[in-house]
């Protein structure tokens, strides 16, 4: 079963869920080599990988052992500022030492001649690095109940399955724009955790939705091996 943490607002949920991130990893790499961490793009995602840039919990993880990867990307080209690693970059990811092959980018539109040849990538890219349990694996909440770019009634989320790549193409986005790269349902609950971090009254009905266990909405469907955490605020839990 989810757990469910609820903060006063999206701010107090920023900065606790980068807390919670950053005591998360220093225990992982208290026990193992290596962590592994997928990051979410929104407005709390960035604002969450911002509040970690300025904790001083940062500056005691070894980042040189963690690795970086993202549930889903918008395939557009490099440096577009609707790229999530672009976001996190700025908000986070330059001002850590963190090796720049331990930043596992998926592909942009002028490096790939479609979202296929860039989801096929990155799909290969995590089979090379051992197909991990991802340690934490963030998502965003979508107002229509989507995760990283599954979204309710799509055929990318419908037609899913284990015998899924890690990684898909998505087209024909009802959120622009049309054409994606994301985690499989299938990669994403293989990560140890999940945390699924949403605010804001619309986000209400579909978080209790999710929390219904409504399979219609992908949100619904991700769940960790170990943990699933529901990090909301206040107006987003009002329906629960």
């Amino acid at each position: 079963m989810p757990e469910v943490i609820v903060y006063g607002d999206a701010e107090s949920l920023a900065d606790a869920t980068a807390a919670r991130l950053l005591v998360r990893i220093g225990d992982v790499l208290a026990h193992r080599e290596r962590a592994d961490v997928v990051l979410t793009g929104g407005t709390v995602g960035i604002s969450t990988l911002a509040a970690a840039a300025a904790s001083p919990l940062a500056r005691a993880i070894d980042w040189t052992s963690v690795h970086v990867w993202w549930g889903d990307e918008r395939f557009v080209p490099a440096g577009d500022a609707e790229r999530n690693e672009g976001q996190a970059q700025e908000a986070l990811l330059a001002g850590l030492p963190l090796p720049e092959q331990n930043i596992h980018r998926m592909g942009a539109s002028d490096a790939y001649a479609s979202a296929e040849d860039a989801a096929g990538a990155y799909a290969a890219e995590i089979d090379a690095a051992g197909a991990p349990a991802w340690d934490v694996l963030m998502l965003g909440l979508g107002p229509d109940g989507h995760v990283a770019s599954l979204f309710p009634g799509h055929q990318v989320y419908v037609e899913s399955g284990p015998a899924d790549a890690s990684a898909l193409a998505v087209h024909d986005s009802p959120k622009p724009p049309p054409t994606r790269v994301s985690l499989s349902l299938a990669a994403i609950n293989r990560a140890r955790e999940v945390w699924v971090v949403a605010a804001g009254e619309p986000k209400a009905e579909v978080v209790a939705r999710c929390l219904r266990h409504d399979l219609e909405l992908p949100g619904a469907a991700v769940s960790g091996l170990e943990r699933t955490l529901w990090l909301i605020d206040a107006a987003a839990a009002t329906r629960i």
